[in-house]
């Protein structure tokens, strides 16, 4: 039996973090991760961080190699009917950016500092709220470790949310999915590109400056097989057709996947002593770009809340994590989706449909109101 302050169950960005806010601070803490250090590694995931993700990173030591490798980005363009529109980021929102850095390097940078204990293969079994005994299995072998508080960062399929004896959940599921691929090929913009078309919704994004990542808006039961690579880089050329002589570069395509759109979120984020974070509470369509950032806002405000109760006793912040979380949560699953809404296109919708779409980008791009709703949405809201 093995006892420590703070058991953290995953070992992704979320529970990385946590367990490296906590170390910095004196708390005692064991990260469990089910996969092999290599998956977790190569994982591919968001790769867009928020300026309070970004300041996060940087304060606690782990920013280095972010501000070497991580492209900053001022703005992003909406393109539809075939003209390009750019937001300003910085002009609109006192300064603030966002910085294009992969899930797979923040990962790298967090085990790289992390100082105590970190289990790779080890299943976590069950987490009791009410005493705070952990159940894993590692090396062929089960045991139990017994923790003060418990958080669960093991995202939407784990144990974590499962355990709590009373949740209230809300989904909603989109009828459309994105085909994501990365390609060996220098991006053909500076900033990602979000494109509405009538055959559906495409992504220009990137993770260097020699590698591109990009997404279609397809059918949820779309096979992979009947994707080649033509076909992709033919569909992707069609919806990013602007007037004009912007060309989209292509190139060896090293990755692909589909991935269903949903929008999810559990009540509350704590039980006695088991507290959710990230992906384990709640997830959010990537048309927003949230849901690292979420994680890393979650586990930010858990790292002060266990620093009072650790320090002074004080459990006030613990009591009011739920209700603080997701406060930012609720209001990040509306702008993805809104955001999800305006730029794809339901295969039910009407012409009624395409025509509101239509307005709804006329008037962002056409209004300083409206450019800085999206804006201050997309380069996330202070930290609380």
């Amino acid at each position: 039996m093995k006892h420590t302050r703070v058991g953290i169950i995953g070992g992704g960005p979320a529970g990385l973090l946590l367990g490296h806010l906590l170390s910095a601070r004196g708390i005692e803490n064991v990260v469990l991760e089910s996969r092999t250090r290599e998956y977790v590694e190569r994982r591919q995931r968001a790769g867009i961080l928020e300026q309070s993700t970004v300041d996060v990173l940087r304060a606690c030591g782990a920013g280095e190699r972010m501000d070497r490798q991580g492209l900053v980005h001022e703005g992003i363009e909406l393109r539809f009917d075939r003209q390009a529109h750019r937001i300003d980021f910085p002009s609109l929102t006192g300064g603030r950016t966002v910085m294009v850095y992969a899930q797979t390097e923040v990962v790298k940078d967090l085990i790289a500092l992390r100082e105590g204990p970190l289990l790779f293969e080890a299943e976590a079994l069950s987490a009791d709220p009410a005493t705070g005994v952990v159940r894993y299995r590692h090396e062929g072998a089960e045991h139990t470790m017994t923790c003060d508080v418990v958080v669960a960062c093991d995202g939407f399929h784990g144990i974590g949310r499962a355990s709590m004896p009373a949740v209230t959940t809300f989904r909603r599921d989109y009828p459309f999915a994105w085909l994501g691929i990365l390609a060996d090929v220098p991006p053909s913009c500076e900033e990602l590109i979000y494109a509405h078309h009538e055959r559906g919704f495409a992504l220009h994004s990137m993770r260097s400056p020699h590698v591109s990542r990009l997404y279609l808006q397809v059918d949820p039961g779309d096979d992979l097989a009947d994707w080649s690579d033509e076909r992709i880089w033919d569909e992707l050329e069609t919806r990013f057709a602007v007037d004009g002589d912007w060309k989209l570069e292509r190139g060896p395509i090293t990755d692909r996947s589909i991935t269903p759109m949903r929008s999810f979120v559990a009540e509350p984020m704590r039980h006695d002593r088991l507290f959710l974070a990230g992906d384990a509470a709640h997830i959010v369509p990537p048309t927003g770009a949230k849901g690292l950032n979420l994680a890393v806002a979650d586990v930010t405000l858990l790292a002060q809340a266990l620093t009072r109760w650790h320090g002074v006793g004080d459990e006030s912040l613990l009591d009011a994590y739920s209700e603080t979380a997701l406060r930012r949560v609720w209001r990040a699953e509306h702008f993805s989706y809104l955001m999800t809404t305006m730029l794809h296109r339901d295969p039910h919708q009407d012409p009624f449909d395409d025509r509101l779409q239509l307005s709804q980008l006329r008037y962002i791009v056409g209004s300083t109101a409206g450019m800085t709703s999206l804006a201050e949405n997309y380069v996330g809201l202070p930290l609380d």
